[in-house]
């Protein structure tokens, strides 16, 4: 095989590579996703974004501050009522410690914060792929009556997650 052709294997790879990671981000900057990994040091809410009403704060342990703890409304699950708050286990925010706000990143940044353990919470990537399946994740799909879930089906999303992984995480080379 000549070299040219083979340079053209390879860049093909690369950027498959790479647009498995463009169909995952699209998920992660959906407003499911957004709302707890946004700029500020307070969630977000609906599919605006606009400010939690409640005028909730991270608090020391992601879980909320003073009296106000993210799981006086949030419950284990969906309570069944037109906008009522969405429920999952262990309802949080990322730690102030590690708040993985994506927020403003470009995808490439994104990526590296993910694949980044020092930024992502000590995790690796295989943590991030189990992260990723949690019941506070899945919740996005499963969104309660008043709100839009995530358009892509969680299966394919999960089967997407881990070709990402089992390709070595790839990062895309140019900033998008």
């Amino acid at each position: 095989m000549r070299p040219a052709l083979i340079a053209a294997f390879l860049a093909l790879g690369a950027f498959a590579q790479q647009d498995v990671f463009q169909t995952i981000v699209r998920v992660l900057r959906h407003p499911r996703c957004m709302n707890c990994h946004s700029i500020g040091d307070y969630p977000r809410q609906g599919d605006d974004s606009h400010p939690h009403t409640m005028d909730i704060r991270r608090g020391p342990d992601g879980k909320g501050a003073n009296a106000v703890k993210c799981s006086t409304c949030h419950q284990d699950q969906n309570i069944a009522l037109p906008h009522a708050p969405p429920g999952a286990p262990d309802w949080h925010l990322p730690s102030p410690e590690m708040p993985m706000i994506w927020g403003g990143l470009t995808d490439r940044q994104l990526c590296q914060l993910l694949t980044d353990p020092n930024r992502n919470g000590h995790r690796t990537i295989q943590q991030i792929v189990e992260h990723l399946s949690t019941p506070l994740v899945v919740c996005g799909w499963h969104t309660g009556e008043g709100r839009t879930p995530i358009s892509m089906p969680l299966t394919q999303f999960e089967a997407k997650v881990k070709a990402w992984a089992a390709q070595g995480a790839p990062c895309p080379t140019e900033q998008r």
